[in-house]
């Protein structure tokens, strides 16, 4: 019971902080300055994610032949370049690093 109690508690917490913001962001006037240095966290934080897991997949930096999740990476980037479709270049990536893991 308590874990459920947690699980709503966090959920309730959570869409509380995203709605006051949607909630005041509609209200308020926001700077022109602050709104354009906003655009840039999505990049930000995507990158802080994903750039450790491609370039220290052990632990260690790694730039080599070995760095599957780079080249799977890489074959992502491409793939995004080439279509600028999301979903194929999700799906690029996570069958590049299927392939090379298997082989």
């Amino acid at each position: 019971m308590k874990v459920w109690l947690v699980i709503f508690l966090g959920g309730l917490m959570t869409f509380g902080m995203r709605f006051s913001l949607i909630f005041l962001f509609g209200k308020l006037e926001i700077p022109d300055s602050l709104r354009r240095a906003l655009h840039y966290v999505p990049p930000a934080v995507l990158s802080a994610i994903v750039f450790p897991e491609l370039f220290y997949p052990a632990g260690a930096f790694s730039l080599s032949f070995d760095n599957f999740r780079l080249l799977a990476g890489a074959a992502a980037i491409l793939a995004a370049w080439a279509s600028k479709n999301t979903l194929l270049t999700l799906f690029t990536g996570m069958v590049v690093l299927l392939v090379l893991q298997v082989l």
